[in-house]
């Protein structure tokens, strides 16, 4: 009798027994009629080579890789995709085998999907403020550049790295830096949180006054309660007020298409994942 090997995925980060990750590609898998296993695996820092060698040992196939390895992979991976190399963090590894590591980093094409296409939000010729200057954001700057936003501001209480970032993407569009309290005087269509204050239930020190008519709040962060920024949004006026769950959703979709060659629907998943969701 022969047992079939089934191909195995998994998402490793440190701490990770939170993530929604095994839920949604068992939906993408079930979907799809995928013959697939996937799994949260907790990775100590120092031990992500170790890690995906035996994991390919396993059939180990493909990872997506979240907080604080990211930088790790993006080092890891023999081969890197355009964007994964503009953003320098890698959060999608397909492992062809023990020598060859894809790298790709999918959270900006998942920001923009869910944007566009589950939100209906136009960023062409729009003005965008980006909060925070970390890994999050430069990770989503290409694909919203590659939307043709009017402007793009990227504001961080440390201004001199909202200065640099802008200016490593300046060739993609018209971006700049800025500090929050230079931000007193603009308007935008779209405001998106890249911080984690949320998480910490705290806010960016954002002046009031900033919202254009009909503007909108994106917070890449979620949880089952509309976050300390969404409820800013709401106070300021904005038109919506979105959390960042379809991103999530989306930025995986496309991680397993990287990996299965299928695109699965993500609307019931992303119902799904907020019914989970606790609060």
């Amino acid at each position: 009798m022969t047992h079939e090997i089934i191909d195995r995925y998994a998402v490793i980060g440190n701490p990770i027994a939170h993530s929604k990750s095994p839920l949604i590609h068992s939906e993408f898998a079930r979907q799809t009629e995928q013959a697939l296993i996937y799994t949260a695996e907790l990775v100590e820092p120092g031990h992500v080579a170790e890690f995906i060698k035996n994991f390919h040992q396993q059939n180990g196939r493909g990872l997506n890789v979240t907080i604080p390895f990211k930088e790790d992979a993006f080092k890891l991976a023999t081969h890197l995709s355009k964007r994964a190399r503009r953003a320098g963090a890698v959060n999608t590894l397909l492992i062809n085998d023990p020598e060859h590591y894809f790298g790709d980093t999918t959270d900006g094409v998942g920001l923009c999907t869910d944007l566009i296409q589950n939100h209906k939000i136009i960023l062409k010729e729009k003005t965008i403020l980006i909060l925070g200057a970390g890994g999050a954001v430069r990770g989503v700057l290409e694909p919203l550049l590659e939307n043709r936003p009017g402007h793009l501001v990227i504001a961080n209480r440390t201004v001199e790295k909202a200065h640099q970032l802008a200016k490593d993407f300046s060739d993609l569009g018209n971006i700049s830096g800025s500090s929050f309290d230079d931000l007193a005087n603009e308007k935008f269509d779209l405001i998106i949180n890249g911080t984690s204050a949320s998480l910490a239930g705290e806010l960016p020190p954002l002046p009031d006054h900033i919202l254009n008519e009909n503007a909108i709040v994106y917070d890449m962060m979620y949880a089952a309660r509309p976050t300390p920024f969404m409820d800013w949004g709401k106070q300021q006026g904005a038109k919506n007020c979105f959390d960042g769950l379809g991103m999530l959703v989306e930025q995986a979709a496309e991680s397993f298409y990287i990996w299965r060659g299928i695109r699965p629907d993500t609307t019931d998943v992303i119902k799904k994942i907020r019914a989970s969701l606790t609060p």
